[in-house]
């Protein structure tokens, strides 16, 4: 063949090379996976939990098919009635159960388990799909683990016996002189140390059983808890003592209680999006009504 012939013969099986080469390409180019149940769907925001990648009872929980819930023993009211956090009753028993309806699991479907408060947020691997325990949603625990969306906006409060010289402070500068405990680990001890800046040195307790016990002792002058803690401690536990006051926090944002995730949890987004959802038709409301007292009546702490 000559050189001319065979420079057309190439050019006449150009196109077809060319799209047999362009069909392998295609071919063999990864293609992307439908998400898998539970994972997080980018960062489009929240939306319904039944969204796309939460298929309902269907996450990658760590028990096929089970939601495991921990928190922390004995679990307190009003959070939790009678030490079970199964019986679904108190404000976060009911709204550990919401969540999980919400996210397709029915209340057999959750399994509950007993995990200190601090280790709930401390770094490594989790056992349970969310903890619920009135932890506090802060940047530094967030480079721990994940949180949802807040399911309780909380303030801080000041619980001292009525018989105290520090039961009528008006502000923090009335409590700078007094002995105040508070749980290690809290932002309960974050507002002792931070607001009220103390002049002695802070008693720090494992756990509020503690501090409650110190307090009827006269071991402190006050303590320092989340208000409807307060609440409860003055109503059923220690009716000799009485709230003080309340804080609004240091900054404009409230501070939330959030649903605490393994970092880098696939279920984050899902847990988020139930908490959201419950806070959109008015559930979480509803549930801080039923299970939680009103805060009106106490004064502000300056």
């Amino acid at each position: 063949m000559s050189l001319t012939a065979r420079s057309l013969a190439a050019r006449s099986l150009l196109p077809a090379v060319l799209a047999l080469t362009v069909a392998a390409a295609t071919g063999c180019a990864p293609q992307d996976d439908p998400p898998a149940a539970g994972t997080p769907t980018g960062a489009s925001g929240p939306a319904s939990a039944s969204g796309s990648g939460c298929a309902a009872g269907g996450l990658a929980t760590r028990t096929k098919g089970k939601l495991t819930v921990g928190t922390d023993k004995p679990a307190y009211a009003p959070w939790f009635q009678d030490d079970d956090p199964a019986s679904g009753k108190g404000f976060e028993s009911a709204v550990a159960y919401a969540v999980a309806k919400t996210l397709g699991y029915g209340a057999d479907q959750v399994v509950w388990q007993t995990v200190p408060f601090n280790n709930s947020f401390a770094p490594g691997s989790k056992s349970f799909d969310f903890d619920i325990n009135q932890v506090s949603i802060s940047d530094e625990r967030k480079r721990a683990v994940d949180f949802s969306s807040g399911y309780y906006d909380v303030r801080q409060a000041v619980v001292a016996l009525k018989s105290s010289p520090f039961a009528g402070a008006k502000n923090a500068a009335a409590l700078k002189g007094a002995k105040l405990g508070a749980q290690v680990g809290t932002t309960s001890l974050d507002t002792v140390d931070e607001i009220i800046k103390p002049s002695r040195q802070p008693a720090v307790f494992q756990k509020n059983d503690f501090a409650k016990s110190a307090l009827r002792n006269g071991q402190v002058d006050a303590i320092v808890v989340d208000l409807p803690t307060a609440f409860y401690i003055t109503s059923a536990e220690v009716p000799d003592a009485k709230v003080v006051g309340q804080f609004t926090g240091s900054s404009g944002d409230a501070e939330q209680f959030g649903l605490v995730l393994d970092k880098g949890s696939a279920l984050t987004s899902c847990v988020t999006r139930a908490v959201d959802t419950l806070r959109a038709d008015g559930t979480l409301a509803e549930l801080e009504k039923r299970w939680l007292s009103d805060a009106v009546d106490v004064p502000v702490l300056k």
